[in-house]
């Protein structure tokens, strides 16, 4: 080998060795940044596992307090639907009191109705003699009136009223209670049912004169109504008479007594103060009548009780199968039988279906028997 290629073969080793010098600091760098790369990614491992941790620690933490949360909520829940369902049941309750009340109310109102309709009647009390038997009574200004009882008692369709002669009879009939009366053929079932009664046990009333009216007592008895009040209205209407312009005229069945009413406010006193008046009934023929002021009055006291009538039955669920009059014979045929646990009838009345009656009790007799 010549020197020339020995120069040229050292020549190229150096070059190589540079190359791979170079080639070596290049891996060299790409090694470093490999490694930074992954310091890199190990960091970010680092902070994702610690952001994993936190967040599972979080997660954690939210399911306890959302569990927390979800057991509070279902308590209150409870206790909430506990409270609706007690405010439900005192609903319920009060529902019903409400609705109690009102029947109450209802019962009070027809009661109060009934007793109105029967202390709501216009009496005029007609001049009576009276003597003094030795009696005394409490108060300087006591003052009492004996008023007979006439109760009106409404029937409905398909009752029937029976007052038996023997009060025994009537608590028999009604000790039995159901009662199956023969009709020829047939037979039907009657209820046999107590007559009570709402009846004023004490009254105070608070009265005025009335300004306007007068009422007048001691009337003849054989003329007509008709006749009576024009001539009544006639005699005091005259201004010789005392009288004025008479506004309405009224007769009152149950004393006997008439009401007039004048236009005027200056008649009545006048009239009143004279007490007694002669009215011409026929030609050159007088009539002595009494007038006396007309009294308005308004109960300022009142007190009720019940009254159950003894002697007489009330029969309801009468069937309209036959003639009402051929019925209540039937009828007052099988309650005088005292094998159906009757006796001697004293009065009946019977009602038929869709009609209405008012049968009318009065004070019993001295036997002691109660009529219808």
């Amino acid at each position: 080998m010549s020197l020339e290629e020995d120069f040229s073969l050292v020549t190229d080793g150096k070059a190589c060795l540079e190359d791979i010098i170079k080639e070596i600091n290049k891996y060299k760098m790409q090694h470093e940044a490999m490694l930074k790369e992954q310091n890199i990614i190990i960091s970010a491992i680092d902070n994702s596992k610690l952001f994993a941790k936190e967040f599972n620690q979080r997660t954690l933490e939210r399911k306890m307090s959302f569990e927390e949360d979800s057991k509070r909520h279902t308590e209150i829940l409870k206790k909430e639907k506990d409270k609706k369902s007690t405010a439900q049941k005192e609903q319920n309750r009060l529902r019903m009191e409400i609705l109690k009340m009102k029947e109450e109310l209802e019962s009070l109102e027809m009661n109060n109705n009934s007793l109105k309709q029967q202390t709501e009647i216009s009496t005029a009390v007609p001049e009576k003699k009276v003597v003094f038997h030795g009696e005394t009574a409490q108060g300087a200004h006591f003052l009492s009136f004996d008023v007979n009882p006439r109760i009106v008692f409404p029937m409905e369709g398909g009752t029937a009223l029976i007052t038996f002669e023997e009060e025994d009879v009537a608590q028999n009939i009604l000790s039995m209670k159901d009662h199956q009366v023969q009709l020829g053929e047939c037979t039907i079932n009657v209820v046999a049912k107590p007559v009570q009664f709402l009846v004023p046990r004490y009254v105070e009333m608070d009265t005025q004169v009335c300004l306007r009216r007068i009422l007048i007592s001691n009337l003849p008895k054989k003329e007509s109504e008709d006749r009576l009040l024009d001539k009544l209205q006639i005699h005091f209407s005259k201004k010789k008479n005392g009288g004025g312009e008479v506004e309405d005229i009224d007769m009152l069945r149950d004393s006997g007594s008439v009401v007039i009413t004048f236009l005027d406010y200056d008649i009545a006193k006048g009239l009143t103060d004279k007490q007694d008046h002669e009215i011409e009934i026929e030609k050159n023929k007088k009539h002595k009548v009494k007038v006396t002021p007309f009294l308005n009055g308004e109960i300022s006291r009142l007190q009720t009780c019940d009254s159950v009538c003894q002697s007489t039955v009330q029969l309801t669920g009468i069937p309209a199968i036959m003639d009402p009059e051929s019925l209540q014979d039937h009828l007052e045929i099988h309650f005088q039988k005292t094998t159906n646990g009757g006796g001697e009838v004293d009065s009946i009345i019977y009602n038929p279906l869709g009609e209405s009656k008012l049968a009318l009790f009065e004070e019993d007799p001295p036997k002691g028997s109660q009529s219808v």
